[in-house]
C-alpha cells in the first residue's frame, strides 16, 4: 500500500499543527486529531494566522480557504480509522505517547504506518506497546514545520523495511522534505548533539557568564546562528526542554545533557517560554 491518502496526525499543538499546515501546502489532505475544545481552537488558529501571514507576502500559492478544506479537525481519535499514515504529535511524556499508541493500535487498519513525531524517546520503547511493533517509525519534524526542510526518519529495531520505504518516500515525495536516517536512540542524530549546546548556554546565563541577551547576541553574531540558544529554548519550550534533556540523561549518562538547576527552576515556577508569556525572557500577548 502506498503513503498517498489522508495523513493523520495525533496532536493539535504547535507541531501538530505545524505537519497539517505544511501537508496542506503540499496538497495532502489530513485529519487532526485534538481532544481538548480550547487546544484545538488555538491550532486552528494559529494555522490560519500563519497562511494570512503568507498571503499578505505573496508567498502562498493557493487561497486560504482551499488550503483549510484540506484539514479536518476533530476530538475523535477513530476518525482516522482510514488513514494509512498517521504521526503521534503529543506532548514529549513517554507514557502518554505509549498509552496512545495502545489505542491507534486497535483503532487504524493493520497495515496502517503509525508515526511518532518524538524528539528523544527510543521508538522501539514505543512500538513494544503496540501489537504490530513492525509498523512504528519515528519521523522527527522540526518547528517550525511549514519552514524547516529536515525530517529525521529513525526506525527501530523492530520496523519492518517496508514500512521505512513507505514513510521515506511520504515525506520526501508527498510532503517535498529533506530526510535523513537516524539511529534509534535518545535524540537521534540533531537533538543528541544540540541540545547539550542549549543546556551549556543556561549553565552559562545561570553562572553569571553574561546575560541572556548577551548570550544570544554572542551566538548570533560570534557563530552565525540564526537565533541565540536561550530564545530558541523559550520558543521549544522550557518544559519540553526539561524533558529531552532528561530523556538524553537516562540514556547517556553524559554530564552535558545533565538539567541545570535554573531549567528546572523555570519549569517549576511555571515560566515555560514563549507559550507562558515568560521565559529566560518576557513576552507580551502579542
Amino acid at each position: 500500500m502506498q503513503t498517498d491518502g489522508t495523513l493523520g496526525i495525533v496532536g493539535g499543538g504547535t507541531m501538530g499543527a505545524g505537519i497539517a499546515q505544511a501537508a496542506a501546502q503540499a496538497g495532502a489532505v489530513c485529519v487532526v486529531v485534538e481532544p481538548d475544545d480550547a487546544s484545538r481552537a488555538r491550532g486552528q488558529q494559529a494555522m490560519t494566522h500563519s497562511w494570512q501571514k503568507l498571503d499578505s507576502k505573496g508567498k502562498l500559492p493557493e487561497d486560504i480557504e482551499k488550503l483549510a478544506g484540506r484539514v479536518t479537525w476533530t476530538e475523535r481519535l477513530d476518525a482516522l480509522a482510514d488513514c494509512d499514515l498517521i504521526i503521534e504529535a503529543i506532548p514529549e511524556i513517554r507514557e502518554a505517547k505509549v498509552e496512545l499508541f495502545r489505542q491507534l493500535d486497535s483503532v487504524c487498519a493493520t497495515d496502517a504506518i503509525l508515526a511518532t513525531n518524538t524528539s528523544s524517546i527510543p521508538i522501539a520503547a514505543l512500538a513494544r506497546s503496540t501489537a504490530h511493533p513492525s509498523r512504528i517509525i519515528g519521523l522527527h519534524f522540526f518547528n517550525p514545520v511549514p519552514l524547516m526542510p529536515l525530517v529525521e526518519v529513525i526506525p527501530s529495531m523492530l520496523t519492518d523495511s517496508s514500512v521505512v520505504t513507505r514513510a521515506e518516500d511520504f515525506v520526501r515525495m508527498r510532503l517535498a522534505k529533506q530526510t535523513i536516517r537516524a539511529k534509534d536512540q535518545a535524540g537521534f542524530v540533531v537533538n543528541a548533539i544540540f541540545v547539550p549546546y542549549l543546556l551549556s548556554a543556561i549553565r552559562a546565563f545561570e553562572n553569571g557568564v553574561a546575560s541572556a541577551e548577551d548570550i544570544d547576541t554572542g551566538m548570533v553574531g560570534g557563530c552565525g546562528m540564526p537565533m541565540g540558544p536561550l530564545a530558541l529554548c523559550d520558543l521549544i519550550g522550557l518544559d519540553t526542554m526539561l524533558l529531552v534533556a532528561d530523556s538524553l540523561h537516562a540514556e547517556y549518562r553524559d554530564p552535558a545533557t545533565i538539567a541545570p538547576p535554573l531549567l528546572r527552576r523555570h519549569v517549576d515556577a511555571g515560566w515555560l517560554g514563549r507559550k507562558s508569556g515568560r521565559g529566560f525572557y518576557e513576552y507580551n500577548s502579542n
